[in-house]
């Protein structure tokens, strides 16, 4: 096994990652060049490049992982159970009344240390 695990890729990888930034680029400055054409001409266009840049990037060792990280993530999401309307209404009404206390108690120390540094600096 190797210790470095940037090299696995090789040289394809990098050859390939150098055509998804070219492919990228291109799509930017064609967007920019052809601009008197029709939005949908050139969004359809910058669709096409994206994809065939990311069909290549899927090629490499990086994009492979990549994607089965994001198959990982879409399964875990699912896994999440999201709160209530009425849960999230009360927690963000307890976040609020904490928030308003915590800045009250702010308020009242400050008001007392100035008190106390004006009584004994005679200010």
């Amino acid at each position: 096994m190797s210790a470095n695990t940037e090299s696995q890729g090789g040289a394809k990888d990098t050859l390939l990652w150098g055509l998804v930034f070219i492919i990228l680029i291109a799509a930017v400055v064609a967007n920019y060049l052809y601009s008197d054409l029709a939005v949908v001409i050139r969004a359809a266009g910058v669709v096409v490049a994206a994809g065939v840049a990311g069909l290549l990037a899927y090629q490499t060792q990086k994009g492979k992982s990549s994607f089965a990280f994001a198959k990982e993530s879409r399964l875990e999401m699912r896994k999440v159970v999201w709160p209530s309307r009425q849960e999230a209404i009360q927690t963000t009404l307890i976040v609020l009344a904490v928030t308003a206390l915590v800045g009250l108690f702010l308020f009242l120390l400050d008001g007392l240390l100035v008190w106390l540094v004006n009584l004994v600096t005679g200010v």
